[in-house]
């Protein structure tokens, strides 16, 4: 299972909602060209988070929670069902992962 990072101000609404249902669904790129992310979300403070990690974030988002002045705390992800599709034509295999559990082979 692929588990990915994200992070968000700790006293922002997402921050919260995360803490309290250990759950996320997250949705990645345009509209006719989404991936959405349903999993599970666990805390990890920014002390926690290796300089590896940390920095291959910063690299990817294009900024760096552990420089700024607002605290953030980063969720660790873990996939529980992916989807993915650009146009109508792909809503019928539009699930890649159910259960955690991958449904295409590549």
């Amino acid at each position: 299972m692929v588990v990915r990072d994200g992070a968000n101000p700790a006293g922002s609404v997402t921050s919260h909602n995360s803490r309290a249902t250990g759950k996320v669904r997250v949705a990645f790129g345009p509209t006719r060209d989404v991936v959405i992310v349903e999993g599970t979300a666990e805390e990890v403070p920014v002390v926690a988070v290796t300089r590896e990690t940390g920095d291959a974030f910063a690299a990817k988002a294009g900024f760096d929670p552990r420089e700024l002045a607002t605290p953030y705390v980063y969720f660790r992800i873990g996939p529980r069902r992916i989807q993915a599709w650009r146009e109508e034509n792909e809503l019928a295999g539009r699930d890649l992962m159910r259960d955690g559990h991958w449904l295409v082979k590549g």
